[in-house]
């Protein structure tokens, strides 16, 4: 339970603080929080929101700014969601990278099967119960709430994984298949960014100056090195590598890469994930909360350490720049993000998740029943970080957007549901072996 504890408040007691600072000054003093938030830091021909989209955010408190003829401005909202949550994903892409590529990764192999097709079922689920549900209100609001599709398709792995071990207790089998299916969900989740929710008109060829990048410095910095020390054990080339530039070059390589992303139109936040596979990494993975991985030396390991208290300050400011959502802006986008989540979760993971264990006789992991598939369900119904990232991208400022964030915030209600539903299906916890 330590380790959870300690994954826990590294990543995302922050971001509560900084939430719950958001809620509580957007409903105390929202236009001081408006301007906070679009508060311009650069006005540049470079990165940056549209000066006409800032123009427009802003609204009357624009003209309160002289500033220069510009095409693009580097607003506080941009700093937070579009670069600094480049690390955040970088962690998550890590993460996702190792369970893939890794020996004893959680997600090769056969065991990785039925959590990959009740994920399948977590996405579809909320989905259709949003667009369901959309299309019910009529063609003006389904037109106006369509975009936001993805947004209760998220979730946070951090909390689902802690309610899932107070749920089911921590050795029982469920925890290890939840831990798999948040995992697949976050990497889904980073695709339907990538390819649905441009941050501009999309320009791809920019996308060659992040291949050059991840390219060049993969062969110059990791396999060069490793190919001249063929045969010798003390690696005297890789160790300088290692010793001398350290994460360095890749770091430029990450910045090359992200603005490739910004310009390509595809959203920046997403550009350090193609160096990610470029970092000498350890032979085989050991799981997101496995105590063994701290004592990694290696680069990919390392720099992940190194990120840990900058991402942590990170996700305070991206709760403080995206949860100040008025009460007053709950409406229907609020339901239906809601309904994506607590229904069509649970609903979906069970149906797919049945699909995958006993129609294609994949099985289920020894000791978990069919049943457990709907309480995951209900674990992973907590949404959070990625829904409201999602939200911010869905929909432009304003009521839409107000209101699906706040139904993402809302998703902390699933963990109420998950407690609820492991009494009711006669849950019998499992402590650790």
């Amino acid at each position: 339970m330590y380790r959870v504890w300690n994954f826990l408040t590294n990543y995302s007691l922050l971001l509560i603080f900084g939430a719950i600072i958001a809620l509580v000054w957007a409903n105390t003093e929202g236009h001081s929080y408006h301007v906070f938030v679009e508060y311009p830091l650069w006005f540049n021909d470079f990165i940056g929101v549209s000066l006409h989209h800032w123009e427009v955010a802003m609204g009357e408190d624009a003209l309160a700014f002289g500033h220069p003829e510009s095409a693009k401005v580097l607003t506080a909202h941009y700093l937070v969601n579009d670069l600094l949550m480049a690390f955040f994903f970088a962690i998550a892409g890590k993460e996702v990278w190792e369970a893939v590529i890794l020996k004893n990764g959680s997600l090769r192999g056969k065991k990785a099967a039925t959590p990959l097709f009740a994920t399948a079922g977590g996405m579809f689920g909320p989905i259709a119960v949003y667009l369901g549900l959309a299309a019910v209100l009529g063609a003006d609001k389904f037109g106006m709430v369509a975009n936001g599709w993805a947004i209760p398709t998220a979730t946070d792995i951090a909390f689902s994984y802690l309610v899932g071990r107070l749920v089911f207790g921590a050795g029982h089998p469920a925890v290890r298949f939840l831990l798999l299916l948040a995992i697949a969900d976050d990497a889904a989740g980073l695709i339907i960014l990538a390819i649905f929710y441009p941050s501009s008109a999309l320009a791809p060829e920019w996308l060659l100056l992040s291949l050059a990048a991840a390219v060049g410095v993969f062969l110059i910095f990791n396999w060069l090195p490793r190919r001249l020390d063929r045969g010798d054990q003390l690696r005297p080339r890789s160790t300088w590598m290692r010793q001398k530039l350290s994460y360095w070059p890749y770091l430029i390589a990450g910045a090359l890469s992200w603005y490739g992303f910004a310009q390509s139109g595809l959203h920046p936040a997403l550009g350090l994930l193609p160096i990610v596979p470029t970092l000498p990494h350890a032979d085989r993975a050991f799981g997101i909360f496995a105590d063994a991985e701290k004592h990694l030396t290696d680069l990919l390991n390392h720099t992940e350490h190194l990120l840990k208290h900058p991402v942590e300050v990170i996700l305070f400011f991206f709760g403080l720049m995206n949860a100040g959502v008025e009460f007053s802006a709950i409406s229907e986008p609020t339901w239906l993000v809601l309904a994506g989540l607590i229904v069509g979760k649970p609903l979906g993971i069970l149906l797919f998740g049945y699909v995958g264990a006993h129609t294609l006789k994949l099985g289920l992991p020894a000791g978990m029943r069919t049943i457990d598939l709907f309480v995951i369900g209900c674990v992973a119904a907590i949404g959070f970080t990625v829904s409201l990232f999602v939200a911010s991208v869905a929909f432009d400022p304003g009521p839409v957007q107000d209101a699906a964030k706040m139904g993402a915030l809302f998703s902390f209600a699933a963990a109420i549901l998950s407690f609820v539903a492991g009494k009711l299906t006669r849950v019998q916890k499992v402590a650790v072996q």
